[in-house]
């Protein structure tokens, strides 16, 4: 069997004849080609080195891995919070003992009731990250309950703290005079007759101002008049006020001792020379301290 391949062009002619031998020697040469163009194409679409590729390897290759990596820090996480839980139980006992305080006021062995549905997803190296979730919502429930009741503690031991250091007596400073005391007097800028509702301790810069009974700071910043001022509750309707301060060495909130630095004498506000202007409050209205600066401490 024997091929005839014919050509003629506008000034070419030629033919060729193909035995049975050449003509197969030429399909299999064509198909050879073929198939070597189509597995570089394919090739060429997905290669090793190709962002593609490497995403969707790792994808498909590390989910288990990545599993087994959140399992072990969440469980890591939920230690963590079983320890802190059992930290703020001993810190509460030991500070409701402390206090006297009744255990069935504070019991910090009970935790408060909680409850939620079970897993149903298989366990992987012994729990599901749901479990995990689960638990480690409940120790955080556990913490912000304890932190409640350890504020609530807090308050009633530095109630008691204050209660017990909250008698008004002595003077408000470590070194110093009295030079001005409580009533009219003249006024030391105009000259007039004018009220003054607090007594005035001087002397030196910086000296140390001081707390005259535990108490819970409620302002300290400038007031027109006073200057820095500081004023301190101390329960039972009774407040003091610390006037001219150079310096102030506490903030609002604070809950300071009797005899406590509270502040630096200086002379801010409406003032002629270093010195504290102090005043006692009972229920909001000023009230002569004499008697209290001489009173005899507990």
């Amino acid at each position: 069997m024997s091929l005839t391949l014919l050509y003629r062009g506008k000034n070419v002619r030629f033919s060729m004849r193909l035995t049975k031998l050449h003509w197969l020697s030429a399909v299999c040469a064509f198909a050879l080609i073929s198939g070597l163009v189509v597995h570089l194409i394919v090739s060429n679409k997905l290669k090793p080195s190709d962002e593609k590729y490497q995403v969707y390897s790792q994808v498909n290759s590390t989910p288990i891995q990545a599993k087994n990596q959140q399992i072990t820090a969440l469980t890591i996480k939920l230690a963590e919070l079983q320890s802190q839980v059992l930290r703020l139980n001993a810190l509460g006992n030991r500070l409701a003992d402390d206090a006297s305080i009744p255990k069935k006021e504070f019991n910090f062995d009970q935790l408060p009731a909680s409850g939620g549905p079970a897993s149903s997803h298989p366990l992987v190296n012994g729990k599901t990250l749901e479990q995990l979730i689960v638990e480690i919502e409940r120790f955080e429930s556990e913490i912000n309950y304890e932190e409640k009741q350890l504020q609530m503690l807090e308050s009633l031991t530095f109630g008691h703290h204050i209660q017990n250091n909250g008698y008004l007596s002595g003077r408000p400073i470590t070194k110093g005079w009295l030079s001005s005391y409580y009533g009219v007097r003249k006024d030391p800028f105009n000259g007039k007759p004018t009220m003054h509702k607090g007594v005035d301790f001087a002397g030196k810069e910086n000296t140390a101002v001081i707390a005259t009974a535990s108490g819970v700071v409620t302002w300290a910043s400038k007031r027109y008049g006073y200057g820095q001022l500081i004023e301190i509750n101390h329960g039972n309707g009774l407040a003091t006020r610390y006037g001219h301060n150079k310096d102030l060495l506490v903030k609002v909130g604070d809950v300071v001792n009797k005899g406590q630095n509270i502040a630096l004498m200086g002379s801010t506000g409406r003032s002629t020379g270093p010195h504290v202007h102090y005043e006692i409050l009972r229920n909001n209205k000023q009230i002569n301290p004499i008697k209290f600066v001489y009173r005899k401490g507990k």
